[in-house]
């Protein structure tokens, strides 16, 4: 009986996320916010029905009870980020919330069937960090300075940099981070969102060729302690990150070609330099040659996803624990195994709303500073994205870099949530300039209508003046012609 409950269970999962996906973009075709909210209140439905079948086959599986627990729990985590996001911010994207509480359930069903340990302290962090995140919007919306601070950007993200480069620790031949207590912390995941917020004050500051020059060697300057690090999946994210804003903002397409340009020359160099990237390329170029030598990761990340096909084991019938690092790098792979390639394709489309949203955001937005922030933090999410999905299924060599979200990882975890406040602000921020232009043109009309019924009145007015005065000569005509008569 289980293993037909099991069976069916990847089915219902796959039509869950599958229609849940389509919302994700049937739900811009609709104007009425009366529309709009019912399809996102069946985007909460679908999200917590797919949760709801996934902990149970685990239980099913497992018959532990602590699978009940925890599946409580995440209820009334995912509970609370929806109702306090919706109270708080009633002006807040719905559509946002919705799929930053989805990519998480995925996450954490994936985690949880992996490692339960892991799985609760991801949980934990998770927690911590959406109440932290709630502060956030209102920042963004009150401290009207932040485009002002852009040597504390700049500062801070190299000292950040330049610590680790120097200080951190070694994994997997890079140097990523620190351990503290047990926990470890990686400062190039939240300096990836300040490098977002120096780019877009420099470029608010001053359009000029000099101040690009400037931004430009900055920007090149964290890009190669990155480099220096071995830690080139941010480096790569930071440098796409900045050629995006760099053309966005100034329209050259010479300035991209050069980028472009020294960033292929870069990697060559790279190439050259460091025996860890020599090893992930010929990696990439056929994993199975070099099974022993480095390829057998991303083999068995082929293997997992193959093995899987469309529709998946069934969550405990794969073995995605023969895949290293599966619960961090390589999550995707164990996510195409046990849900599904249509699962796992259901959630890049939802992870690319979550980037349509913010391009829609930045596009909306007037002012300079905010409309680069979103395009460069939409950028660097979907980016991220890419590598980690192109890296596990051999389309580019592997990069080392998580699946935001649904990856464990702490500091991962924390920037991404972070990310999604930030958005959350600054749609905030863009629904209040559309109420004070609706505003201004309200009054504007108003201007107008008085102006119009003032004229009128003095028409009137003068009308009736004429009238008055062409009667009063016509009085003294009708007197004469009777004192004559």
């Amino acid at each position: 009986m289980i293993n037909i409950i099991v069976e069916l269970s990847k089915y219902i999962l796959i039509v869950m996320v599958v229609v849940y996906a389509y919302l994700c973009f049937g739900v811009f075709a609709y104007r009425s916010p009366e529309a709009k909210k019912r399809i996102l209140t069946q985007q909460n439905v679908l999200m917590f029905l797919m949760h709801m079948t996934a902990f149970l086959v685990m239980y099913l599986e497992t018959s532990d009870l602590k699978m009940i627990a925890f599946y409580l729990m995440q209820v009334v985590l995912f509970g609370a980020t929806i109702i306090l996001y919706t109270n708080l911010y009633p002006k807040a994207s719905r559509l946002v919330v919705n799929n930053l509480c989805m990519l998480l359930s995925v996450g954490l069903i994936m985690i949880t069937r992996l490692n339960y340990e892991k799985a609760m302290k991801q949980y934990i962090i998770a927690a911590g960090s959406i109440a932290l995140s709630l502060v956030i919007p209102v920042i963004i919306r009150k401290l009207k300075l932040l485009s002002e601070w852009r040597l504390f950007y700049g500062g801070l993200g190299i000292l950040s940099l330049g610590v680790v480069a120097v200080l951190g620790r070694v994994s997997y031949g890079a140097r990523l981070g620190f351990t503290v207590a047990g926990i470890s912390i990686q400062p190039s995941e939240l300096v990836k969102i300040i490098f977002v917020f120096f780019v877009a004050a420099s470029f608010k500051k001053s359009m000029e060729f000099k101040n690009i020059v400037v931004t430009t060697a900055l920007a090149a300057f964290h890009v190669l302690i990155l480099v220096a690090s071995t830690d080139l999946g941010a480096a790569l994210i930071v440098f796409v990150v900045y050629l995006t804003m760099l053309y966005v903002a100034t329209h050259q397409f010479l300035y991209v070609a050069a980028g472009v340009l020294s960033g292929g020359a870069a990697s060559v160099g790279a190439y050259y330099l460091f025996n860890h990237v020599r090893v992930r390329v010929l990696v990439w170029k056929d994993p199975i040659a070099v099974y022993d030598k480095g390829g057998y990761q991303v083999a068995q990340s082929l293997f997992a996803i193959g093995t899987g096909g469309w529709f998946g084991m069934g969550l405990f019938q794969g073995a995605p624990d023969s895949i290293p690092v599966a619960d961090t790098d390589f999550i995707f792979s164990a996510l195409a195994e046990e849900m599904g390639l249509i699962f796992a394709l259901a959630v890049i489309l939802i992870c690319i709303s979550c980037y349509v949203m913010f391009l829609n955001i930045a596009m909306q937005l007037h002012n300079m500073f905010y409309k680069m922030v979103a395009l460069g933090l939409g950028t660097c999410y979907i980016f991220q994205v890419f590598l980690t999905v192109g890296g596990v299924t051999k389309f580019i060599p592997s990069t080392g870099v998580t699946l935001p979200l649904i990856s464990y990882g702490g500091s991962s975890l924390v920037s991404t949530l972070i990310m999604f406040a930030i958005i959350q602000g600054l749609y905030i921020l863009r629904e209040d300039e559309e109420e004070d232009i609706e505003r201004r043109q309200r009054e504007k009309l108003r201007a107008k209508r008085s102006i119009a019924e003032d004229g009128e009145k003095n028409g009137k007015k003068g009308n009736a003046a004429e009238r008055e005065k062409r009667s009063r000569q016509r009085r003294p005509e009708k007197s004469k012609e009777k004192t004559i008569r």
